[in-house]
């Protein structure tokens, strides 16, 4: 499993706008590499049970399957990885309580990508990119610098926040190894179409500037 294929389209699910699962499921069949489960304010058994219904489609699939700030869901559920935020559990941790999670590390400044990779993160989620509905009173990244974080880590950055079909060329050309998505997706009214949609501008993408 080559980790910077399987982050190419990150998608995150909102329950606020699909359910967890169906929303999943269509895009996964749609062309999703990875799905992020996110449920800010569940419970935690509820969070394992769509936890394991979300880890049989990605395996279904052969998606990579990740936890937003729950390692011990994360670990109960059987998901590839972890991903935490500046205010969660620190990444030294989390590596070494779960050696075998995939983790990856939130970062909105250059800085913060810098100290993630040095603590052992395996991506950066970079970001926030755009605007965004789905996240207030957030920390602007914004492309310029989304630019500077790609040259200096040497670990896959995929970006995040109010990006969408229009805008992610503009993201992909600054060298990023994949796009982050949560409302330009589970927010359509056909989300298999959606991700298809948006699956197909980043492989295009990438055919385009293997030729050159």
């Amino acid at each position: 499993m080559k980790l910077r294929e399987k982050l190419k389209l990150y998608v995150i699910t909102d329950g606020r706008l699909a359910d967890e699962v169906e929303g999943t499921e269509k895009a996964l069949k749609g062309g999703a590499t990875t799905i992020q489960l996110r449920m800010k304010e569940a419970p935690t058994r509820e969070m394992i049970r769509v936890g394991k219904e979300i880890r049989k489609l990605t395996s279904e699939y052969e998606a990579l399957f990740f936890v937003n700030d729950r390692v011990d869901v994360a670990l109960a559920v059987d998901a590839d990885g972890a991903h935490v935020g500046q205010e969660d559990m620190p990444v030294e941790l989390v590596k070494e309580i779960a050696p075998n999670l995939i983790v990856g590390v939130s970062a909105s400044s250059l800085e913060e990508a810098i100290e993630a990779e040095k603590g052992g993160a395996d991506y950066i989620g970079a970001g926030t990119i755009f605007p965004t509905v789905t996240k207030e009173d957030v920390e602007f990244l914004g492309l310029e610098a989304l630019e500077e974080v790609v040259k200096r880590v040497r670990i896959p950055v995929v970006a995040i926040g109010g990006i969408n079909h229009e805008s992610a060329l503009k993201v992909l050309e600054k060298g990023v190894e994949g796009i982050a998505v949560i409302s330009a997706i589970m927010g359509a009214e056909d989300i298999e179409e959606a991700t298809r949609r948006m699956r197909k501008i980043i492989d295009d993408f990438f055919k385009d500037h293997e030729k050159d």
